[in-house]
């Protein structure tokens, strides 16, 4: 398949992900279990990362994993802020730059040192409210950071993961 098959592709799962990975409530609860989710899944996989859940603008969960350092924190603060602002996961948004060959700074005048459109930010999203907070990790390659929090996602909202999973290059 082409690059820009898959781009496309990948574009069209992306907002899959973002319309089936939601849930029905969260709260401090909630946020903590997918910190505790995330977490585990890296031990698993054995991958270290920072992760950083938050409701509204309050960080509820934060972990910085062996193997991860003040770097990994910068790019957990930079893909959350795109996060926040366009309420779609900073992958979607890196993707749909990549294929209008764009940049947020060129786009928006958003500058590289506060906002990152690369993988491992995801909304959290409420059905019926909208999005309630963000997800937010890095340490690994993007697609692989945004894949573990999808990993995480579909298993708390109850979505088979293969229906929604992105292929790994």
């Amino acid at each position: 398949m082409s690059d820009t098959g898959m781009l496309e592709r990948d574009i069209l799962r992306l907002a899959q992900q973002e319309e089936r990975l939601q849930f029905e409530r969260f709260d401090r609860e909630a946020a903590w279990d997918l910190g505790c989710r995330i977490r585990a899944l890296c031990q698993s996989h054995g991958v270290s990362l920072a992760i950083e859940v938050r409701l509204g603008r309050q960080s509820i969960f934060w972990c910085s994993m062996p193997g991860t350092s003040g770097v990994n924190e910068d790019w957990v603060r930079r893909k959350r802020n795109t996060v926040e602002l366009f309420e779609r996961s900073s992958y979607a948004v890196g993707r749909e730059l990549e294929r209008d060959a764009e940049t947020l700074e060129a786009k928006m005048g958003l500058s590289t040192r506060d906002f990152a459109s690369f993988g491992g930010g995801f909304p959290i999203i409420v059905a019926g409210l909208g999005c309630v907070g963000a997800v937010t990790v890095s340490g690994a390659p993007q697609r692989q950071d945004h894949a573990l929090v999808v990993e995480a996602l579909a298993g708390m909202c109850g979505v088979p993961l293969p229906e929604v999973v992105l292929e790994l290059d």
